[in-house]
């Protein structure tokens, strides 16, 4: 008996040593980054990786404690066409969709021509704009269920975007972050979408990306079943016949501390990678910065290619200075991407 379980160990050991070297080989044969050019960024990516998940570093993490997330607009999904994918998204519901138009409240109204002047004709925002249309957002998608509401992000996600040629708005995928995915991935990463957009709607847009649904954190309103009435939650027992529908209630704005409140209590561990592009992300680094167990990492992306996309360069080396001094990494679309959206998308002028 002592033989045969010395046999089986060995041959244990055997098995896991050679599954160990084939994922090993294939990591070390794989070809990564390919959308990417040489620079500071992704050579600090990589050395961060390949420290963290060496058994033999001090900074070795295991694998569960192995936490990324990622903003959304503006990190990894366009966010200048010409302006986040749900501004649009209000602006076409409310002032185009003949089947809401004429059923819209006046401060939605409101809320939508203000997005269609910013665009259009350059009119400022008013102050905490996030904030004015998150409650708008919230009014005009009541009385929707989940299936509908993702059906309509996905429909209007399947129209040309404007400002480009060859893109969807749904197809707007910065490349070489899709590569950044693929290698945090096969390295033992889990990564969260936490954006300040809809969480629904950050759900609709990445699901080509085969990110589950439980990974993705965003806005949230409040949601009720169909026959749920002016019943509260805990008062009221949901029958098996009833479904989900939105409400015109806000929760949670998405943004700053907000996010990371969110993904202390959706993830329960502080990440130890960050990627984002915006003031609203900073506090979201900070967070990670903070994990005191384990090395980390973060990096801003700086929308500073203007020949490829639409961007301001002045606020690009506003936001650049600003995030080298708070001691972020730098990810610069003009200088470290190849490609930003694939080589078969053009930008052209925005035509209304």
């Amino acid at each position: 008996m002592k033989k045969y379980c010395l046999f089986v160990s060995l041959t244990v050991v055997i098995l896991l040593t050679g599954c160990s070297k084939r994922v090993t080989d294939t990591l070390v044969s794989k070809t990564y980054f390919t959308q990417w050019n040489e620079c500071p960024a992704l050579t600090a990516l990589k050395d961060y990786v390949e420290d963290v998940t060496n058994p033999n570093s001090p900074n070795f993490i295991k694998a569960e404690d192995r936490i990324a997330t990622f903003d959304m607009d503006g990190t990894f999904v366009a966010e200048l066409y010409p302006t986040y994918f749900e501004y649009n998204m209000l602006e076409y519901r409310v002032l185009d969709d003949p089947a809401y138009r004429d059923k819209a409240p006046e401060d939605v109204r409101q809320t939508a021509q203000e997005i269609r002047d910013f665009v259009r004709k350059g009119t400022p925002l008013p102050a905490h704009f996030d904030m004015i249309h998150a409650h708008a957002a919230a009014k005009a998608y009541a009385g929707m269920t989940l299936a509908e509401f993702d059906k309509y992000v996905k429909d209007y996600a399947a129209l040309p975007a404007n400002g480009f040629t060859g893109m969807t708005y749904g197809g707007g995928f910065y490349k070489p972050m899709l590569d950044v995915f693929e290698y945090l991935k096969d390295h033992g990463f889990t990564y969260y979408v936490c954006s300040g957009s809809d969480r629904f709607i950050c759900r609709a847009l990445v699901d080509p990306l085969h990110i589950e649904p439980n990974r993705v954190i965003g806005m949230d309103v409040m949601l009720e079943t169909n026959k749920q009435g002016e019943a509260v939650g805990v008062d009221y027992t949901m029958g098996k016949e009833e479904y989900l529908i939105r409400t015109d209630s806000l929760i949670i704005k998405n943004l700053k501390t907000n996010k990371v409140r969110q993904i202390s209590q959706e993830i329960g561990k502080v990440p130890v990678l960050s990627f984002g592009n915006s003031s609203g992300d900073a506090a979201m680094h900070n967070y990670c910065l903070s994990n005191k167990q384990y090395r980390t990492a973060v990096f801003m992306l700086v929308a500073d290619d203007d020949a490829r996309d639409h961007a301001s360069l002045a606020e690009a080396a506003k936001r650049e200075a600003k995030w080298r001094e708070a001691g972020y990494n730098i990810i610069s679309m003009k200088n470290d991407f190849k490609t930003i959206y694939g080589p078969e998308v053009k930008k052209v002028d925005f035509v209304y």
